[in-house]
């Protein structure tokens, strides 16, 4: 059971044979608990290896001449990156009967309360087309306008014009209109996916400040001597805390 969230999908279709296509592009977010580590590098091949020796005993005492007896070690484990990315998705779309999509819209700099009240203003004259606006808003995360009339018949002939001069304030301009469609996801299958190129570090002690201990790691792990190799980054949580880590696509 996934929670309830508001998704927007952008693209253009060139091909016809695109048309019932969708890219699921992943975002993943991965909790992160205290005294662990995130650490990504520049070849899979390195990661495994690390997995591999599973256990790890990393110095404490880099940049210091100390005697053997003297340095401190700590011993932190590694493991494997799992995470569920989607599979398939299907999604259930339909056309509003009663609203539109408004894009290309100017940039005045004004509020966008103020320019909705121009818009609704504009679309609710029978002159321009339009007709009662029974709502009006954003759509999230774009520029684009989303109005819904009151009575039916109003949309569509709106739509099927394609664009329209629009008097806003002082200024004129060519507006898109659009059909309003919106989907509910009806179906959604995930597998699991291991990351190639990160390794999760645990049962790190709380004996460096949250910056030297970042630096220590990492000096660490890049060593060839030691089975390392490049870093390409590196997040770390101390003891106590927690924080939730990002994984994108991968297109290196």
């Amino acid at each position: 059971t996934l929670p309830e969230k508001k998704m927007v999908f952008k693209g253009l279709v060139t091909n016809k044979e695109d048309a019932n296509k969708l890219m699921l592009t992943p975002w993943i977010h991965y909790p992160l608990l205290g005294g662990s580590a995130l650490i990504t590098f520049e070849k899979a091949e390195v990661a495994q290896r690390i997995i591999d020796v599973k256990e790890h005993v990393v110095e404490l005492s880099y940049g210091e001449e100390l005697e053997e007896l003297d340095q401190c070690r700590m011993r932190v484990q590694a493991a494997p990156v799992d995470i569920l990315l989607p599979s398939a998705l299907e999604i259930g779309v339909t056309r509003s009967s009663r609203s539109i999509l408004v894009s290309d819209l100017p940039s005045l700099g004004i509020p966008e309360e103020t320019l909705l009240d121009k818009l609704e203003l504009f679309f609710s004259k029978r002159k321009n087309g339009g007709g009662e606006v029974e709502s009006r808003g954003f759509l999230d995360n774009s520029s684009q306008v989303v109005l819904t009339f009151a009575q039916d018949g109003v949309a569509e002939p709106l739509i099927a014009k394609g664009c329209i001069q629009a008097l806003i304030g002082k200024g004129k301009y060519e507006l898109k209109i659009s059909p309003c469609i919106s989907g509910d996801i009806t179906n959604l299958k995930f597998q699991p996916s291991r990351c190639p190129r990160t390794v999760l570090l645990s049962g790190i002690p709380d004996v460096l400040g949250e910056d030297p201990m970042r630096d220590t790691l990492e000096i660490h792990f890049q060593k060839a001597s030691r089975g390392g190799g490049e870093v390409d980054a590196l997040a770390y949580v101390p003891a106590g805390r927690r924080g939730v880590a990002v994984f994108v696509e991968d297109t290196g």
